[in-house]
């Protein structure tokens, strides 16, 4: 057995980012190799965790700081779930970003010397594994205090240097995207940290255990309203969802695949924090939350038709697309939470492709206008099939993993408008209908950019064509993954059902 294999998982990123940091001179080009390999590291130890999960065995590993705060870690079949995708989109992405950062870094910087040109390059890596360990922080903490470090420090600190660093745009627009970020980021932590502050109170305890005390105190309701705003900032729920499409569409491609899993990630604390230890007090909130997720979805897709840039389409696809996953938490039936947090991993999976495909796009014809492309589909037959499979994922389509999501989703969905109030029902039968406009809208983007003729200022230039291996290759293996869990829910399934099915 493998000691302190919980806190390795969180803190071995971490020292990869350091060793970088001291040697980026020495390390110069293999960063992006070093980080690849201990991501790979981390997730070989968290699939041994998830066997050891699945068959019937909670790890818990203690690290106390102090009589209130502590750094304990536990594996459920819930946490361990959600940090095992997160950590393979996480790989991915890494391995990704090896090529990408060399032309963002070019792009940006011009022709600078080799020592400066590593500078800028190794610090990209040195900030990526930070992620990581935010994740899966966020996913095994046990106290909220540990939770809100790794939600807000570890992720919000190298969302703004690496967005006002290597993001799109002049150099201002960068910094003021990267500023929108910190304090969208900020605000929501803030009003989190409130309903944090304000349950411990009255438990005397930062453990999310403690909560459950809270439950038929007057004071609960102000504790879930504080932390769902928080949350429903990073969800980025209508109306608090302005900062989306200036922020994801204009962080380096590789890195808005990760604010995806950011923003996405509330989910998860949502039911970890707020569902699991107060359901009862939760049920309140439960139908205002389904009409609000309703209308982002909805306002989403018909945001994401409008567009025409081709990150900022992706951009305003994410605020449709992870408001499905709050409709399904807001039913509270076993089945819609337990799809809703299946949906929420293949949407992270669905999405990382989606923008790492508009990145290739990016950094091969140099235009972000979907109008000045068209006809790419015969110079760059796998982006084609890349951008299509990013398309079947988010449209909840077979093979893929999203459309066993939906179905196991809607049913929770419906089971709960067909038991509860009349108007769950119709939102029920309305969300079905917004699954359409997301077809609509993915489909027309395939057509658009890959079909037709060839347009005349792409024609002549050689360098249209798919991008390295190392860009495309990582893509497929995750919409592979996505294919396996498509066919095959039962095991993730297995493990949600384990926590959820087991309390509520």
């Amino acid at each position: 057995m493998i000691p302190h294999i919980l806190l390795q998982i969180v803190v071995i990123p971490v020292i990869a980012a350091i060793l970088i940091f001291l040697t980026r001179y020495r390390t110069g080009r293999r960063a992006g190799w070093i980080v690849g390999a201990t991501l790979l590291y981390t997730t070989a130890l968290l699939c041994m965790v998830c066997i050891r999960v699945y068959q019937g065995e909670i790890i818990f590993e203690e690290y106390p700081f102090g009589p209130k705060i502590n750094f304990n870690l536990l594996a459920d079949g819930l946490s361990i779930a959600v940090a095992l995708i997160m950590n393979l989109c996480c790989i991915v992405l890494a391995f990704y970003s090896i090529h990408y950062v060399e032309h963002r870094v070019e792009v940006i910087y011009g022709e600078v010397d080799e020592r400066i040109w590593l500078m800028y390059y190794t610090r990209f890596f040195f900030l990526f594994p930070f992620f990581s360990t935010g994740f899966m922080g966020i996913a095994f903490s046990t106290n909220l205090i540990a939770m809100y470090f790794f939600m807000e420090l570890l992720t919000i600190i190298p969302l703004y240097f690496i967005m006002a660093q290597f993001g799109y745009s002049d150099f201002i627009e960068r910094y003021k995207v990267a500023l929108m970020c910190l304090f969208w980021g900020i605000a929501g932590a803030t009003v989190f940290l409130i309903g944090i502050l304000l349950a411990y109170t009255h438990t005397g305890s930062f453990e999310i255990s403690a909560l459950s005390t809270l439950s038929g105190n007057p004071v609960v309701t102000w504790v879930i309203l504080c932390m769902l705003l928080g949350l429903f900032s990073k969800l980025a729920i209508f109306p608090l969802h302005v900062w989306m499409p200036w922020v994801h569409a204009e962080h380096p491609t590789c890195i808005a695949g990760l604010l995806a899993v950011y923003a996405n990630i509330a989910a998860y604390v949502m039911v970890r924090v707020l569902i699991l230890p107060l359901y009862d007090d939760f049920k309140v909130f439960g139908l205002p939350i389904m009409v609000l997720a309703l209308i982002t979805m909805v306002y989403g897709s018909l945001l994401a038709m409008a567009q025409t840039d081709v990150k900022r389409f992706a951009a305003c696809s994410t605020i449709s697309q992870i408001s499905y996953s709050v409709l399904g938490l807001g039913a509270l039936t076993v089945w819609s939470i337990e799809g809703g947090l299946f949906f929420f991993l293949c949407h992270i999976m669905g999405k990382a492709i989606l923008f790492s495909t508009a990145g290739i796009l990016v950094y091969t014809t140099g235009v972000r206008d979907m109008r000045e492309m068209g006809g790419l589909a015969s110079r760059m037959p796998i982006t084609a099939l890349l951008w299509t499979i990013g398309a079947m994922m988010l449209s909840g389509l077979p093979p893929f993993s999203t459309f066993a999501a939906e179905w196991i989703m809607f049913t929770g969905i419906f089971m709960y408008g067909t038991h509860g109030p009349s108007i769950a029902l119709a939102i029920a039968i309305l969300g079905i209908t917004a699954v359409g406009l997301t077809i609509a809208y993915t489909f027309w983007s395939i057509k658009r950019i890959f079909f037709g003729p060839l347009n005349s200022n792409l024609s002549n230039n050689s360098k249209i064509r798919d991008p390295p291996v190392l860009m495309w290759l990582p893509l497929l293996l995750l919409a592979t993954v996505s294919i396996i869990l498509g066919l095959y829910p039962k095991p993730i399934m297995d493990l949600f059902h384990l926590v959820i099915g087991g309390i509520l």
